[in-house]
């Protein structure tokens, strides 16, 4: 089985919600919670995708501003929707925030460090339009430890297929780990940084519940299943279905890590 290209492109808000966003909404408010910010700050969500941690600002932070910035316009479309014109949504991404200097109090981001060119000029791009004594924060999957469901998914993958391993957002994207976050907050110049884990229960109804969104098509993995051949991809799905830990029921309950940080301007 010869390895194919993968895409990091996120495009269609449904795909994306059936395969990761409904764990990442459960990540926000505990993440939120961690921050405890005050309320009545100007907020910015940068890479804001479907909306869903700004829904929990909204919700959870009493704000006094929620400003969402994205570089997808079916992302944005989506969160549109399901924000209800609450937070203004913008175009843009991390190498250029469409916002002046020290024009927020807090800056968030959710899944999206990994995905950009330069994480340390992102980071001293949202420092930018932070206020002095501001927030800025994001989480990531742990992929190369406790998000159970693409881990299960890339050591099969590889397992099948040797060349697969480079493709593993674990071995791709070394911001997934809790140091390597560490250091790159203390090397974009902020101070006091600080790093947690955040643990969800993902619990599939079935085993089709768990499979299904890698149909999607978006994201490295689900990329990855789409450009097999069918035979191939058929000895994927039933060789993971071997793996997981099935209940008695037919549901599977795994675990979604996500490592948060946070940092002050100086």
């Amino acid at each position: 089985m010869a390895a194919t290209p993968v895409s990091d492109t996120w495009e269609s808000g449904d795909p994306y919600e059936r395969y990761v966003g409904r764990w990442s909404r459960q990540v926000a408010p505990r993440f939120l919670a961690w921050l405890a910010m005050q309320p009545g700050r100007r907020w910015l969500d940068l890479g804001c995708g479907t909306g869903a941690l700004s829904a929990a600002v909204l919700d959870h932070a009493a704000p006094d501003s929620v400003t969402g910035v994205e570089p997808s316009d079916g992302f944005r479309a989506t969160a549109q929707g399901n924000l209800g014109g609450r937070a203004r949504l913008l175009a843009g991404d991390a190498s250029a925030i469409p916002l002046a200097d020290a024009s927020v109090d807090v800056v968030v981001s959710a899944l999206v460090l990994n995905f950009v060119p330069d994480p340390r000029a992102a980071l001293i791009e949202m420092a930018r339009v932070t206020g002095a004594g501001g927030t800025v924060a994001a989480y990531v999957w742990d992929y190369a430890g406790r998000m159970d469901l693409m881990r299960h998914f890339w050591d099969v993958a590889a397992a099948l297929d040797p060349a697969a391993a480079r493709l593993d957002e674990g071995v791709r994207f070394p911001l997934c780990r809790a140091d390597a976050l560490q250091a790159a907050f203390v090397d974009a110049g902020l101070r006091q940084v600080a790093v947690t884990p955040i643990d969800v229960a993902t619990r599939f109804a079935d085993f089709d519940d768990y499979w299904q969104p890698f149909l999607g098509g978006q994201g490295p993995a689900p990329a990855y299943a789409m450009a097999l051949e069918p035979q191939a991809r058929a000895a994927l799905r039933d060789t993971i279905r071997t793996r997981l830990p099935l209940r008695a029921d037919g549901s599977v309950d795994l675990l979604a890590r996500a490592w948060a940080v946070r940092g002050t301007v100086a």
